[in-house]
Order: C-alpha cells, then structure tokens, then sequence
C-alpha cells in the first residue's frame, strides 16, 4: 500500500474499532494519531459526496520530514536525562513533556554557527598596518613581495570532493564511501607562493612531509623557476606568512632554513608574520588558494598528475598564472634546533613586534 492508502485503512480500522479506536491503531500498527485523524476525515468526505475527487498525490516512500530523533540520534537520551533531573527535583515530567515545554519557551533544535574569531591581540590591527606598508614599500622600490601557506592536505584517489561540477544527467562521478587513505598514493601537500605585484603563483606539491625544510624548498624553486623571470635586480625578498604551522614565527627550524635559503639567494629576507587567528587574511588564501579550490570541486582527485594539471591550470579574468611541480623529497620531521644553531642565524628583529618582523641577511 502507498501512503494514502495505508492512512485510509488505519482510519477505516479506527472507525470499525469504536471509541478508542485510534488509539488501539496507533498502538498496533505505529501509525501517528495525526495521520489516522486525516485518513477519517477523507473517508468522511467520501461518504458525504461520493463524487468528490481526492487529491491522488503520493509522496515516495520514505519521503516527508524526518523525526528530531532519526536526525539527532542523541536527543531522546539528553531529554530523558533532563526529565530525570527534574523529576528528582520534585517536577515528575515525560521527556516528550520536556520537549512540548522547550518548544513552547520558544526553543527549538540549532547547530553552532561560526562567527568568532577568538580573542583579538591588542596589536592585530597595527600588524597589519604594519605589513601594509613594507608591502607597498617594496612595490614602490620595484622589489618582491610573496605570499606564502600550505593549503590543505589532500588525499590521492577516487575520493569525494566538494562542490559540484557539471556532469550528464544522472552520471554524476562514482567514488568510494569512505575517505581512507590508498596507502599506495598516499597524500599531497601543496604548499604555495604568491607573487603580489605580478599576481603569479607557484605550487610544490610533497608527498612527505609539511615542514620548515619543505616550505623553503618551495620558494626557493619559485625563485629558480617563476621569480627570476620578474625579479632579476632584486636586491631583497619580503615574506608574508601565517603565524603557525611549518611557517610560524616560533619555529626554530624555519629561521635556520631561511637563512640557508637568504645565503643561496645572496639577499636579505625580510619576514612579516599575520597575528594568531588571522590567517584568513593571508593574500595567497583568497587570491590564488581559493581559485584553485573552484577549479577542482567536485572532481576526484585521482592521482598526482591529476593534482598538478588542474593547479596549473588554474586561471582568472584578472590575469593570474600558475605553475605547479611534483616534490617528491623527504622532509623528516622531529628535526630539533639547539640554542647554538638558532643564534648562528643571522637574524635582525624589526623595532616594531620582533617577533613577528625580522630580517634575516645573507651568512
């Protein structure tokens, strides 16, 4: 039976039942009392004019709003707790009264919405004030300015990706249920650098490791391969970067890295670090991150070639190009940095943040 005809036969058992009907019905075949109500009331219709025409719509089986306990399955134990907490209280209470009562005070059901960013650092806003100006100050000498983050890990393979992508109707793209790695392909961390001024961009994608080693490979290879090709007279390099991760500024081992790659460059380079919690600012993240993410929703990504092709080709109206190469070095992890190390680094603190600002110059 589809769904009309089963509520017109719990309402015609009701009936021929008697007084209490519905409820004996409820009770034996689970169907809700509301439902029975308008099985009645359609028989009555019926009956009153034989030749009136019932609206034969049918929803598909299963179809119609979902109970509150198939959709937070934890929500009949919490309002059983609740009314047992108020019954020890002295209020003897159902949890389906807690629930009518919740409802009544105008409660209802809602998921946690993302709006705070944290506490705020007094100097947040001079922070940036401060990056502001060395940006633009080194455009105005016609020197280089980058923007450099990891964007998110990816796995290799017939995943699921997010977004949608336009496919023939009713052949969307199959992929597994379940997001466990392929051991085999492993996983790809692109790590990215964006030119300011040029609007250009570069991408390493590792197979190993997130670290500070990692990340000033990646630059140093912008460098080699896109940044000399605008920045030939360049004589110093300002990074903006996040305030954690394998670019933090409490990260001894990506200080002792710059200064190899300030060495193999023969320029200084000058550092400036977003404060905590405002890595959404980075310019990479909505400059360039964000448009590869659109170039590849909803598409698997299957394989490292994969990967590197739709990074590259990745493009906007406003003229941004992007080159992207597989880095398929190991970059262990754990690496430790003595007191006497960090202190070989030729490093000079801004006067504003130190810890945040700083140049570090050629060995």
């Amino acid at each position: 039976m589809d769904e009309r005809m089963k509520r017109q036969w719990a309402a015609a058992e009701a009936k021929a039942y008697g007084w209490g009907g519905i409820q004996a019905v409820k009770i034996a075949t689970g169907i809700s009392v509301n439902t029975i109500r308008k099985g009645l009331a359609e028989l009555s219709e019926r009956e009153a004019d034989p030749s009136l025409e019932i609206s034969e719509r049918v929803r598909r089986e299963g179809g119609g709003r979902k109970r509150l306990t198939d959709l937070d399955p934890g929500l009949l134990e919490a309002l059983e707790r609740l009314a047992h907490e108020l019954t020890q209280q002295g209020h003897p209470v159902s949890a389906s009264s807690v629930r009518q009562l919740l409802r009544a005070a105008d409660y209802s059901l809602q998921r946690t919405r993302k709006v705070k960013e944290g506490t705020e650092h007094p100097d947040r806003n001079a922070q940036f004030e401060y990056i502001n100006d060395r940006v633009q100050e080194f455009q105005q000498r016609g020197q280089p300015a980058i923007s450099v983050d990891t964007k998110k890990k990816e796995l290799v393979g017939e995943f699921s990706n997010k977004g949608r992508e336009w496919q023939p109707q009713g052949e969307p793209i199959e992929v597994l249920m379940h997001d466990f790695m392929n051991k085999d392909l492993g996983k790809a961390i692109p790590y990215g650098v964006y030119d300011i001024a040029q609007n250009q961009g570069w991408v390493s994608v590792g197979t190993n490791h997130d670290t500070a080693q990692f990340a000033t490979e990646t630059i140093r290879r912008w460098w080699c391969k896109m940044g000399l090709e605008y920045h030939r007279q360049a004589s110093e390099l300002l990074i903006t970067a996040d305030g954690g991760g394998s670019n933090g500024n409490r990260c001894r081992l990506w200080k002792v890295a710059l200064q190899m790659l300030a060495t193999f460059l023969d320029i200084p380079i000058q550092v400036c670090h977003f404060p905590p919690g405002t890595s959404k600012w980075n310019k990479i993240e909505h400059r360039m991150f964000c448009h590869i993410t659109q170039n590849w929703r909803g598409r698997p990504l299957v394989s490292l070639d994969v990967i590197l092709n739709l990074i590259a080709a990745t493009s906007t109206l406003q003229g941004l190009r992007i080159q992207a190469e597989l880095d398929t070095g190991t970059y262990p992890t754990g690496i430790k940095v003595t007191d006497d190390e960090l202190a070989r680094v030729n490093l000079i603190p801004a006067d504003f943040h130190g810890d945040w600002n700083y140049r570090i110059l050629p060995a």
